[in-house]
């Protein structure tokens, strides 16, 4: 599982011209399952994505779409991670 941190690297303005994109984006890999949760930080400088996939590969594979990534709006940081303590709802991310 993975946590991808955008930080936006361009003006608010740009990035809303991209913003229906994106969203469009983010609910194809909603319905997919593969996107847990998205949302955006307070304030708004980015955003935050739980990705539920095996490995960086199709990780990188799935950010190449996103139109953020494909128009240089944004800086995007990547961490790994090992879902251990979730809700009962969630009980279906967790590892052993």
């Amino acid at each position: 599982m993975f946590l991808v941190e955008l930080t936006y690297k361009t003006s608010l303005e740009e990035v809303d011209n991209h913003l229906k994109a994106h969203i469009e984006f983010l609910n194809k890999y909603r319905e997919k399952k593969i996107f847990v949760i998205a949302g955006r930080k307070q304030p708004r400088n980015g955003g935050l994505i739980i990705v539920n996939v095996n490995d960086r590969e199709s990780l990188d594979k799935v950010l190449s779409e996103d139109p953020f990534m494909i128009n240089k709006l944004a800086n995007f940081e990547i961490t790994e991670f090992v879902p251990s303590v979730v809700t009962d709802e969630l009980s279906f991310l967790k590892e052993n």
